[in-house]
């Protein structure tokens, strides 16, 4: 039986009904960036922080990836090279801060010293497991580099508490966020 309708305003709500009833939507597909950065909210990681720790250039291959391994992948190689940035921003630090003051003016002066010095033993010890953890997320097992995401988040916050009142270089917050994104998305890829 067919449905004459008069009114075109009629004929596309019926349209519409219609292909919302078979599950056609205008929307454009959503990339794998997208899907994974959506689905990350369980590990406080929203989907803004996501995508812009995973793309944090124009040149990065995030919004080509072709899937979530990948994605996890470039997360993962990414915290490793924020934390060699990290290191070697931090010895540059004490370098330049050794060459402008040979013996620290105060006992702060000192302290913050001696925290920059603790902080870059953290980064010594986290930039090769990082690198481990890329090259086991390249590989596809996750387990191990998982752990090794879980303690790497806690590098830059244990940092800021050892400075004191050193300032810390910006690489330090950058390897902060890159490394909570990199662990979220490893693990959502241990959980699947």
């Amino acid at each position: 039986m067919a449905v004459a309708t008069s009114s075109p305003t009629l004929g596309a709500l019926l349209l519409l009904a219609l292909f919302s009833a078979a599950g056609v939507h205008g929307a454009a597909p959503s990339s794998p960036l997208d899907q994974l950065c959506g689905s990350l909210g369980s590990f406080y990681v929203t989907p803004e922080l996501c995508a812009s720790a995973l793309c944090v250039d124009a040149a990065s291959s995030c919004r080509s990836a072709r899937g979530a391994p990948e994605l996890a992948a470039l997360a993962t190689r990414l915290a490793a090279a924020n934390a060699t940035a990290a290191k070697a921003s931090i010895e540059s630090a004490l370098a330049l801060d050794a060459e402008r003051v040979p013996a620290p003016a105060s006992a702060a002066d000192a302290d913050a010293r001696k925290g920059m010095r603790s902080c870059l033993q953290l980064y010594a010890g986290a930039v090769p497991a990082l690198r481990w953890a890329a090259r086991s997320v390249a590989a596809g097992r996750y387990s191990g580099a998982r752990e090794v995401l879980d303690a790497a988040q806690y590098v830059a916050s244990g940092c800021a508490g050892m400075a004191g009142v050193a300032t810390l270089p910006k690489e330090n917050g950058r390897f902060s966020s890159m490394a909570i994104v990199a662990h979220a998305v490893v693990a959502s890829m241990s959980a699947t």
